[in-house]
């Protein structure tokens, strides 16, 4: 991971000096936040995280994943292009704590060190985090996967009910749609997983179901890339793909 070094003067807290091994790179989780005055909600069970990789930035805002670009210039950065899944919050304390958060991100000027915290501050804007340790990726197979988002393109839609998927160490497939169970049989070959599907009803689900049941099933029938990023796995098949996330 590339490490994003840069000068800053933020008060109460280290300096980033230019050359110096101090860097924002990782995954932070937001402990404290204001943002015009106002203190960012955090709901209990939820998260909010950052995730800084050169310059990539993303993460989880409470409810949806979100990504955007980190910029460095002199003692300055800001936060731009910042773009999110359309996944429905569903408790309306999780919206308002992800739309304050976001709001905040591209307020940012500044950013700092205290002891172990990341601070980044701009205009009425404070965000306090501290640093998530990394998380081992997960195995391939043997893993139950939940599906928590569609892939189609550079859009990112959230998914309806529960889906899951499973890659046995016998070789054999285990995976649900939402509406539906189907199993097969599959082969790896350098993170490029074939898929031989076992017969099953081709009648369609009834909506909202319909679309994701068929989106599931494209990827899973033609073949697909594998990567896995700590306890998240993605399958992209052309331009659709898949996000799972480890349980347990």
């Amino acid at each position: 991971m590339k490490a994003l070094i840069l000068t800053l003067l933020l008060s109460g807290c280290s300096l980033f000096v230019a050359g110096a091994s101090a860097s924002l790179g990782g995954e932070w989780q937001l402990q404290a936040g204001t943002n015009q005055g106002q203190a960012i909600p955090i709901v209990a069970g939820s998260r909010i995280t950052l995730k800084i990789d050169g310059n990539e930035v993303g993460g989880t805002a409470a409810c949806n994943q979100y990504g955007g670009k980190i910029h460095v210039s002199g003692t300055t950065i800001s936060i731009t292009e910042l773009i999110q899944t359309e996944m429905a919050c569903l408790d309306d304390r999780l919206m308002a704590s992800e739309s304050a958060y976001l709001g905040s991100l591209a307020r940012v000027t500044a950013a700092g060190r205290n002891g172990g915290s990341l601070v980044l501050t701009g205009p009425e804007v404070e965000l306090r985090f501290g640093r998530v340790a990394p998380v081992a990726d997960v195995d391939l197979i043997g893993t139950t996967w939940t599906l928590d988002s569609l892939i189609s393109g550079d859009a990112v839609s959230s998914t309806v009910g529960e889906a899951r998927l499973e890659l046995q160490g016998d070789g054999r497939i285990a995976a649900s749609t939402g509406c539906r169970d189907v199993t097969g049989s599959y082969t790896v070959s350098e993170r490029q997983v074939q898929v031989r599907l076992d017969p099953y009803d081709m009648i369609g689900c009834v909506a909202p179901l319909g679309d994701q049941d068929a989106h599931i099933l494209d990827v899973l029938s033609n073949g697909f890339a594998v990567a896995i990023d700590g306890d998240r796995l993605t399958l992209t098949a052309g331009d659709n793909g898949l996000g799972y996330r480890a349980e347990g």
